[in-house]
């Protein structure tokens, strides 16, 4: 399987059709169907390792002010148990914990409705331990690699730019500079395979401090680019950056895209 990172912006990309939703939409055309979906999502960002291991995942709302059509959106993918057991097993010795109180939050279900909207592959969630560095995420996606090769789909939904305290609130809102700079040093080193950059991105100066304020929507990138073969290309079929400050970035390994 391909392993996707989804740039998911704001939640109401989940009832709109555009042309992110519709780029989602052909990924999960172009691809064979999944036996199951391993999701990292920005917005499980706790501290500890966990995966979710019931059998139904409930639909998270992790968000407010919003229409009421959006609080009412069910995404309802049957668990894992077992992926979630076999995680536990890939990532050891670190301590998982195999969690049946959270479920699928908006980072996941707002990009799945449109890649797999029957809601037909079983989806577990990942969590993101943020008392970690970077080079620990990497390092721990690459232990999940073997799932590829059982039909996993993994998943990683954030944005590499993402900083809502210069948000603009219109869909006409001209992106930041510094944004626009990030955004494309970032698409210079996937394309260059210069992974040490990516995960050493606080090195990278004003734009990188800007774009990242805080870690948790940058590093669901680096599980999926942890995931890229030696042979392995990543492709982007869609980009843009929302609302001045979000990036939508979507990043595909292993599986050629056409825009």
């Amino acid at each position: 399987m391909p392993a996707l990172f989804f740039g998911h912006g704001s939640p109401m990309n989940t009832l709109e059709h555009n042309r992110y939703t519709e780029a989602w939409r052909r990924l999960g055309q172009s691809m064979p169907k999944p036996k199951a979906i391993l999701a990292i999502s920005a917005h499980w960002y706790t501290r500890s390792t966990a995966v979710t291991a019931m059998d139904w995942p409930r639909s998270i709302h992790d968000f407010g002010g919003f229409p009421q059509e959006l609080f009412e959106v069910q995404y309802p993918a049957p668990g894992d148990p077992a992926l979630a057991a076999r995680v536990r097993e890939l990532l050891a010795p670190i301590d998982v914990q195999l969690d049946k109180s959270w479920g699928l939050d908006h980072g996941t279900w707002s990009v799945l409705v449109h890649a797999f909207p029957h809601a037909d592959v079983p989806a577990v969630q990942l969590s993101i331990d943020g008392t970690k560095p970077p080079s620990f995420h990497y390092e721990l996606a690459q232990k999940l690699a073997p799932l590829r090769n059982k039909g996993v789909l993994i998943v990683g939904s954030g944005n590499v730019v993402h900083n809502l305290g210069r948000i603009q609130w219109t869909k006409d809102a001209k992106p930041y500079d510094w944004a626009v700079r990030f955004n494309d040093e970032v698409r210079s080193y996937l394309a260059a395979r210069e992974h040490g950059l990516l995960i050493d991105y606080a090195t990278l100066g004003e734009d990188a401090r800007l774009s990242v304020p805080t870690p948790d929507h940058y590093l669901p990138l680096l599980y999926v680019i942890a995931q890229q073969g030696e042979n392995e290309t990543i492709s982007l079929p869609i980009d843009g950056i929302e609302f001045g400050s979000i990036g939508m970035l979507t990043a595909v390994v292993g599986l050629p895209v056409k825009r």
